[in-house]
């Protein structure tokens, strides 16, 4: 069976958001309360954060990572 599109997977293509290491760090946001998780972007002088896939699993992190060619990415409470 075939998931309705919008439970399907986005990709970097699929999103349009580009990641400058000069200006932006990658960051986890994770909600004490929730536990959410979500995958950004966080701006390094203003600090506005860019979000840009739900962390569901270690897998959709590792596709974070790879998609963006990064090797670690910090998590902010």
């Amino acid at each position: 069976m075939k998931l309705p599109k919008i439970f399907q997977h986005k990709d970097n293509a699929d999103t349009g958001i580009k990641f400058d290491p000069g200006t932006q760090y990658a960051v986890i946001r994770s909600s004490i309360c929730t536990g959410e998780k979500v995958a950004g972007f966080k701006d390094k002088k203003g600090g506005h954060f860019t979000e840009v896939m739900v962390i569901r699993s270690a897998d959709d992190e590792r596709r974070f990572k790879e998609i963006y060619g990064l090797d670690s990415v910090r998590t902010e409470y």
